[in-house]
């Protein structure tokens, strides 16, 4: 089947678009990437984003302007990629569309919203869409995060029994496929994920507010590289709750935004936004690796748009000493396109009826079939035969 996976993460910076040819031979999941192609929001776009997100207050309007221009903006790249990666033969999309709220109380998560009205990329493409993949694990218990963990599982499945996966977005998170040290009741240890805490939220936060908007992210690394980390502040910024939380858990700009780094910054008016910018870039080092640490690791298989911030890995390199830091480019997989093949991947396992949540990892009562489905004009996939579900994953170059 030919599937194109959309994903716009918490950075709501892009839209992003990939490709694969997928199937399933015996018990492995046979992948084909076959490209991706990326759109930036609008300015205006990106902007009545930011307003809407927490803490921000909105209106039912504004959700409703914003689900259908944010379908619009989806449809577009995705009948790009589809003309450009597939030659007009895709055959299902899987939309992840643009969260705009995970509503969290304590430990538990009581519902999450992704906007970007499916109807829109169906109605362009012809394709069925595959959309709001999360809530359905939020209805059986789990966190409805990090859903890139099914994919996670299947890719490093028999790699090393230390192999952890790790994706630096606006929030990290990471999957262990061999579970943490602990085992279950009859010894058998369990895969595990969870969002670490923020990897460019609040450093891109930063940057935006101390530029005035100028700058959303610090492009290259270059504003922590000409920083010291503050030995204090970091000590404030790792008192945070969330990080000494037992997984499953999940988290995302409802707590890692604007207002709550002004608080953290309250008495440190002093420091320069290098330094700021820096110790920010620690935390996010720390706080990945003590993460990554509690799971047992030898490896860390990395992806993500912080991959691209050569201080960021190389503090990252340094927190996570004689472990190894591999990029998921050496594995066969982009480091820029594997959320977008991830979701391609759920929505190929939606159309077959299969489960694409872990319930170890998501924190579920039991795995699920996730999403809704939303016709093409050329109809629903034909699935000719049903297959059990996939145990590995393997990579295919074209």
């Amino acid at each position: 089947m030919r599937v194109i996976g959309l994903m716009s993460g918490t950075s709501y910076d892009a839209i992003d678009a990939a490709a694969a040819d997928i199937r399933i031979d015996g018990d492995t999941l046979v992948l084909t990437p076959l490209g991706m192609v990326s759109e930036p929001y609008s300015g205006a776009l990106r902007a009545a984003v930011a307003a809407a997100v927490p803490p921000a207050s909105t209106t039912v309007g504004q959700i409703c302007q914003l689900d259908t221009e944010i379908g619009q903006a989806f449809a577009a790249v995705a009948a790009r990629a589809n003309a450009e990666l597939c030659g007009g033969s895709a055959e299902l999309i899987s939309s992840h569309g643009q969260t705009m709220f995970h509503w969290v109380e304590g430990s538990q998560v009581r519902g999450t919203l992704q906007l970007g009205q499916p109807a829109w990329i169906a109605e362009e493409t012809g394709c069925t869409v595959v959309s709001d993949l999360r809530s359905r694990d939020v209805a059986t218990g789990g966190q409805g995060a990090p859903l890139v963990s099914a994919f996670d599982v299947l890719w490093l499945n028999g790699r090393t029994s230390g192999s952890v996966a790790l994706n630096l977005g606006g929030i990290a998170n990471v999957t262990a496929p061999g579970g943490a040290p602990t085992s279950t009741a009859d010894g058998a240890a369990e895969p595990i994920a969870f969002d670490t805490g923020p990897a460019n939220a609040l450093i891109d936060a930063a940057v935006s507010e101390f530029t005035a908007g100028e700058q959303w992210f610090d492009l290259g690394g270059a504003l922590g590289a000409a920083g010291t980390p503050n030995v204090d502040l970091l000590a404030h910024l790792l008192s945070e709750p969330y990080y000494a939380q037992p997984a499953p858990k999940s988290t995302g700009k409802e707590l890692f935004h604007r207002d709550y780094l002004l608080a953290a910054l309250r008495g440190y008016e002093s420091l320069s936004l290098a330094d700021i910018v820096a110790t920010l870039t620690a935390l996010t080092a720390r706080t990945v690796a003590d993460s990554v640490k509690g799971l047992a690791a030898t490896e860390v298989v990395v992806s993500g748009g912080g991959t691209k911030n050569p201080t960021l890995m190389a503090m990252l390199r340094v927190e996570l000493g004689d472990i190894a830091l591999v990029s998921s480019d050496e594995l066969g997989v982009t480091s820029d396109i594997k959320e977008a093949l991830a979701f391609a991947v759920l929505g190929f396992l939606t159309a077959h009826g299969l489960p694409g949540s872990i319930a170890s990892c998501t924190g579920a009562r039991h795995a699920s079939v996730l999403g809704s489905l939303t016709p093409g004009s050329r109809g629903l996939p034909r699935i000719t035969s049903v297959p059990s579900a996939p145990k590995t994953m393997r990579i295919e170059a074209l």
